[in-house]
């Protein structure tokens, strides 16, 4: 997997490419642990993300959590299987899905 950031003052944008499953989520979670309490706003871009699995939903709620004691996270650009990931799950109705 390939983490991409874009920081923008307090805002960042975190775009991801390949797969964040088991393997790869240590490496998200260590970069979120260095930029979130540099930041107020978290924007995910899935465009180029294959699939997440629940190590990756597990990251992505850390970041949630976080990021909702500050201006927020929002995820855009879900494909098809990680939105079918999100719905089977809840993540649609806990994250901010655009």
């Amino acid at each position: 997997m390939t983490i991409n950031k874009i920081e923008n003052g307090s805002a960042m944008t975190i775009s991801l490419e390949g797969r964040l499953d088991t393997t790869t989520s240590p490496a998200l979670e260590k970069e979120l642990n260095e930029v979130l309490p540099k930041i107020n706003e978290l924007v995910f871009d899935f465009s180029k993300l294959e699939y997440i699995s629940s190590a990756g939903l597990r990251v992505l709620l850390t970041a949630h959590k976080a990021m909702s004691r500050k201006g927020g996270m929002k995820v855009t650009n879900v494909n098809e299987i990680v939105q079918e990931v999100f719905d089977v799950t809840g993540f649609s109705d806990i994250l901010t899905i655009e």
